[in-house]
């Protein structure tokens, strides 16, 4: 479907039939509502969509007067316009483009941006102003590097990468011999490999390979701050969220989670599909489809119930505390009757 962007200058304003075409869904309501905003479900107003992902959710706020609601395929028919999709969440990512702030980018480098000999852009890359690119180095089509990005020399990155202002890649690898009590820096001669489609934050480090390669596998998308250190091998569609921390030579297989502060030690390999949850540590191998925490990262259920005995330990300590009490009474009346 072919909907008519709006100028920079004017405010986009589209007519409920219109974004139900777009996300090829079915309207239940007034298809000519004029919708002129995006907000969530508890604030949206008579002229704003807005999204639910369940009925649950739908039924909070049926009777909230809303311009129109994207809602899953068996959501009930509402006062106000509604959008049956399947995967409502996704179909409101699209949504969200459409009035998402237009931004005038100039094609190609912007100022103070520095293109080393050898290094190569492809088609469709815009480079913001200040972007450093090493020697070597190659960015693919339609990628996006904003600004005060450093990728050192020999990078290489695939078709629609986006990095986020700040960021470092290539840089050394942390890696000394300590010989009598003094760090004798490691060469770190190898490269950083960045797939197709894959994102990174704002402030992200990722390390080159001592030797051979860093790679961030196709789909990734990374958070702001997260370190990724040398010869980490990550796998396709794996989600780093901030903080996190992967120390060298670990492996993540595809669509691994790593919740935020979260980290690994080195040498690790975590399995396909797993999820590390928030500030937990891995320090040994994971099988594919662990869900674990805490530190040392251990099985979810498992570190709940430590937990849960870690909140209980007060009150049974004053309760043993009682039963020594009682007892050293006992032993004492004994004594006496002895």
């Amino acid at each position: 479907m072919q909907i008519p962007k709006s100028s920079f200058d004017s405010k986009p304003e589209f007519t409920a039939g219109e974004l139900a075409r777009l996300v090829e869904g079915e309207l239940v309501g007034d298809a000519e509502r004029m919708i002129s905003s995006v907000a969530s479900i508890d604030q949206a107003g008579p002229h704003a969509a807005t999204f639910a992902q369940d009925r649950r959710t739908l039924s909070l706020y049926k009777d909230r007067p809303f311009g129109v609601v994207l809602g899953p395929v068996d959501a009930p028919a509402l006062s106000s316009s509604l959008i049956r999709v399947p995967h409502p969440r996704l179909a409101w990512n699209k949504v969200l483009a459409l009035f998402a702030p237009k931004v005038a980018l100039a094609p190609g480098v912007g100022p103070f941006a520095v293109i080393c000999p050898g290094a190569k852009v492809g088609a469709g890359t815009v480079l913001y102003p200040g972007v450093y690119l090493g020697h070597r180095s190659v960015i693919g089509e339609n990628c996006l590097i904003y600004p005060n990005v450093v990728i050192r020399e020999e990078v290489e990155i695939g078709d629609r990468v986006i990095i986020g202002p700040g960021t470092i890649v290539g840089g050394d690898g942390f890696g000394f011999v300590a010989v009598d009590g003094k760090h004798h820096k490691v060469p770190q001669i190898g490269k950083v490999v960045i797939e197709a489609d894959v994102e990174l934050g704002s402030l992200v480090a990722v390390d080159r390979a001592m030797m051979g390669e860093t790679r961030i596998r196709r789909g990734t998308k990374v958070d702001n701050l997260v370190q990724i250190a040398h010869n980490v091998d990550i796998g396709e569609d794996c989600l780093l969220i901030s903080l996190a921390g992967i120390a060298g030579s670990t492996n993540l297989g595809p669509g691994v989670i790593m919740a935020g502060q979260s980290g690994a030690a080195g040498h690790q390999t975590i399995g396909a599909g797993s999820v590390i949850m928030a500030r937990g540590l891995v320090a040994g191998d994971l099988p594919p489809r662990s869900q674990v925490s805490g530190v040392p990262a251990r099985p979810h259920k498992e570190e709940l119930h430590s937990r849960a005995a870690q909140l209980r330990l007060p009150k049974e300590l004053k309760r043993i505390r009682e039963l020594e009490s009682r007892v050293a009474q006992l032993e004492a009346i004994l004594g006496e009757v002895k």
